[in-house]
C-alpha cells in the first residue's frame, strides 16, 4: 500500500514518491519562542509527528529538520507590528535571550510529554544568520531585491508565479500597489516583504548582526528558507505547517527560495494542519488567555489524553475543543489502556501475525493511515481489534503495538498494577453471584449487584479473563 498525501500545492491527494528513495527530507516550521505553546499550536506539531511516524511505519528513513525562531518575528504575519520577543522582554524585564531560552525549554517539555519524536536537526535562527545573509546576497545578484528606507525587500514583481501555493491572483496584487498601504511604507508593492531590517519603527533591537546592508536582523520568511536549504538541499520532499502559514509565510518562502536557486519545485509536497477551535473560534495567543498543556494537566488530564483527542479528528479538518470532548477522550483512552493491561496480565506477547483475521486488521490499518493519515478510521481499527474475540491475546497485543508505532500513545510502556487481594467474604460472595447472573443473562440482577459492590467501595471490571474487583480510592 503506497503512502498518499494531500498536497496543498495541487489541492489533490497524491501518491508519495520521494526525491531520494533512501531518505525523505521533511521540514516543519517550529515555534517562535516568546511564550508558551497553546494547545492549538501543539495540534500542528502532533500532526507533523503523525506524518513522520507514518513515513517510518511505511519503511522510509526520514531526515526531519525543525527551526526554532528565537529572533522573534513581528506580531503581524507580514512586516508590521512589534517584534514578539522584544515585546515579551519589555513586559517581563528579562533579556530577549533569556526569553528565547526559557520558552524553548518549555516547548520541548510539552513536546516530550506528548510523546513526539525529536527532529534529526533542530536549528535556531540566531545560529544561522550567515546562511540567511548568503541567501539574500544570491537574491540580490539575481535581481530580486531592492533597498528602501534602510531595509532589503523582495520584489514579487521579479517573478511570474508569486502566490501559487495560496492561489493568489498575481495581476490583482500588481495593480493594487499603493492605495491601501500606509504612506510611510517603503514597499513598491504591498505584497513585497522584508528580507533584512536595518530600520525598525520601534527603534534599535536587542538582537542585531552586521550585514552588507548595515547592522540589523533578518525578516521572518528568510529564516526557514535558509535553514531548510542548508540542511535538506535546494529541493526536498515535504514542508509542513499550519494552514495559517499558507497565504503569507509559505508563499514568501517559495518565492525567495525558487528565485534564489532557479529550481522548481523547491518543495515537492506541502502539507498543512487545520485549526483547533475553541468557543470563540481559532485558538490564538493574541486573544490574551489561551490553553496550555500545563493547564490541561492541572485540570486532571494526562498529556496523552490530548494526543488521543487529536487523533480523533483528521488533520485537515477543524477540530472543536471543549472540556466535554476532553472527558470523552480521557475515558476512551483509559478504556483502551485497561484492555491492553488486561492482555499483559494474561501474559500476551509479540508474535508474527499469521491468521487471516489478524492480517486483515493489519492491512486495514495500513490502508487507512497511508491514505492521507486517516486517524479516525485507524482508531476504529484499534477498537475492532480489542473487541474481537476471534483474535488471540497475542494477536491483539501484537496488532495494538504495531498500530502504536503511528499513534505514539505509549502502549508498550503501560504497567500492570499489582493485584490487591480481596478477602472480604461478603464482597467475594456478591462477585460470585454477579458472575452467575451474567452467565444466566440476568442483566437486571447483574446490574443490581454491581451497584451493591459500588456502594461497598468496589469497582467491578469485566476483563478478557473474567470479572475483577478494584478498591475505589
Amino acid at each position: 500500500m503506497p503512502v498518499s498525501l494531500y498536497n496543498t500545492m495541487s489541492r489533490n491527494i497524491e501518491k508519495f514518491e520521494p526525491i531520494d528513495e533512501k531518505e525523505v527530507g521533511l521540514y516543519t516550521c517550529g515555534p517562535t519562542v516568546y511564550n508558551y505553546a497553546h494547545i492549538g499550536n501543539l495540534r500542528t506539531f502532533l500532526f507533523e509527528d503523525l506524518l513522520k511516524r507514518t513515513l517510518l511505519f511505511a519503511g522510509y528513513s526520514v531526515r526531519h529538520v525543525m527551526n526554532i525562531t528565537d529572533v522573534g518575528h513581528l506580531t503581524d504575519d507580514g512586516d508590521e507590528g512589534e517584534d514578539k520577543l522584544e515585546k515579551m522582554a519589555h513586559k517581563t524585564k528579562k533579556t530577549v535571550w533569556d526569553i528565547a531560552e526559557y520558552y524553548t525549554k518549555a516547548f520541548f517539555s510539552d513536546f516530550d510529554q506528548l510523546g513526539m519524536i525529536h527532529p534529526a536537526v533542530t536549528c535556531k535562527a540566531t545560529e544561522h544568520i550567515p546562511q540567511m545573509i548568503a541567501l539574500i546576497e544570491r537574491l540580490e545578484k539575481r535581481g530580486h531585491t531592492y533597498v528602501s528606507g534602510g531595509n532589503v525587500y523582495f520584489s514579487i514583481d521579479s517573478i511570474d508565479d508569486y502566490g501559487k501555493l495560496a492561489k493568489l491572483d498575481l495581476e490583482s496584487l500588481r495593480t493594487a500597489v499603493r492605495d491601501d498601504v500606509d504612506q510611510d511604507s517603503n514597499k513598491r508593492n504591498n505584497k513585497d516583504f522584508v528580507l533584512w531590517f536595518t530600520k525598525s519603527k520601534f527603534g534599535a533591537q536587542s538582537m542585531m548582526w552586521d550585514s552588507p546592508w548595515g547592522k540589523g536582523f533578518p525578516g521572518w520568511h528568510i529564516e526557514c528558507s535558509a535553514m531548510s536549504m542548508h540542511y535538506l538541499g535546494e529541493q526536498f520532499d515535504i514542508h509542513c505547517g499550519g494552514i495559517d502559514a499558507i497565504p503569507v509565510h509559505h508563499t514568501n518562502e517559495i518565492a525567495q527560495s525558487e528565485a534564489a536557486s532557479g529550481k522548481k519545485p523547491w518543495v515537492k509536497y506541502w502539507l498543512h494542519g487545520e485549526f483547533l477551535l475553541d468557543e470563540t473560534g481559532k485558538m490564538s495567543k493574541s486573544k490574551g488567555e489561551f490553553l496550555t498543556l500545563e493547564f490541561l494537566k492541572k485540570k486532571g488530564y494526562d498529556p496523552m489524553d490530548y494526543r488521543f483527542f487529536c487523533l480523533g479528528g483528521h488533520y485537515r479538518s477543524q477540530l472543536k475543543f471543549s472540556f466535554d470532548s476532553m472527558v470523552t477522550a480521557k475515558t476512551a483512552r483509559k478504556n483502551v489502556c485497561d484492555r491492553i493491561i488486561a492482555l499483559k496480565r494474561e501474559g500476551a506477547h509479540l508474535v508474527v501475525l499469521e491468521s487471516q483475521k489478524a492480517l486483515d486488521y493489519q492491512e486495514a490499518f495500513t490502508t487507512h493511515i497511508q491514505n492521507d493519515l486517516n486517524t479516525p478510521r485507524c482508531l476504529a481499527d484499534l477498537w475492532g481489534v480489542l473487541k474481537d474475540d476471534g483474535l488471540s491475546f497475542d494477536e491483539k497485543y501484537s496488532l495494538v503495538l504495531s498500530f502504536d508505532q503511528v499513534f505514539g500513545l505509549g502502549f508498550a510502556t503501560l504497567q500492570v498494577p499489582p493485584v490487591e487481594v480481596i478477602d472480604d467474604p461478603v464482597v467475594l460472595e456478591l462477585l460470585k453471584k454477579r458472575t452467575e447472573a451474567k452467565l444466566a443473562k440476568d442483566w437486571t440482577l447483574s446490574d443490581r449487584i454491581r451497584e451493591e459492590l459500588d456502594a461497598l467501595g468496589y469497582l467491578v471490571k469485566d476483563t478478557a479473563s473474567g470479572p475483577s474487583l478494584e478498591k475505589k480510592m
